[in-house]
């Protein structure tokens, strides 16, 4: 088999052992049809679940975000593509969600598209719901935005499309990406 064949098939069947071995997460009364709509962020996020490949695609490590005053849990670290703001593709997510592993190494809990937001700025929606905000900016990367979190890679009680993941804990707000 030509060298460049039997890379790719490597790569597929790498790609097809991985997405076996990393089942979704459920919310508690999954709805089927919003899963059926997440297949292709879930495909293309998968790599993602090895943080070197999201660094190797852009994605930059914020610090993590807790819900301080509300006590609604917290989203963890962001990792942001600044080039992807404003994307609706569910294949191209904003923002990967991670939170520590327990052994010095993220975990991916979730994604999350990001839509700068101005006073003309409708707000967006996809897999019908809305997007949250306008969002007030934080960290030094995140500007006034609209955005929509889909909790894929670890359940969140709350809801698969719920801003807060209540299961997602910081060592302590705004720690370090």
């Amino acid at each position: 088999m030509p060298a460049h064949l039997a890379k790719a098939a490597l790569a597929v069947t790498t790609t097809a052992a991985l997405a076996l071995t990393t089942a979704p997460a459920r919310a508690a009364d999954p709805d089927p049809a919003e899963w059926a709509q997440l297949v292709p962020t879930y495909a293309a996020t998968a790599k993602y679940l090895y943080v070197p490949n999201a660094l190797a695609d852009g994605y930059e490590p914020n610090p993590c975000t807790v819900d301080v005053a509300g006590g609604q849990g917290a989203m963890g670290y962001h990792y942001i593509n600044t080039s992807l703001y404003g994307s609706l593709d569910p294949a191209r997510p904003t923002a990967l969600l991670y939170e520590d592993d327990g052994v010095g190494g993220r975990r991916l809990t979730g994604v999350e598209w990001i839509v700068k937001a101005d006073k003309d700025t409708p707000r967006p929606k996809m897999f019908g719901h809305d997007f949250e905000g306008p969002v007030t900016p934080h960290g030094s990367t995140i500007p006034t935005h609209y955005s929509l979190h889909a909790w894929i890679y670890k359940n969140n009680p709350s809801g698969l499309f719920f801003e807060w993941n209540p299961d997602v804990k910081c060592p302590y707000p705004g720690a370090p990406g």
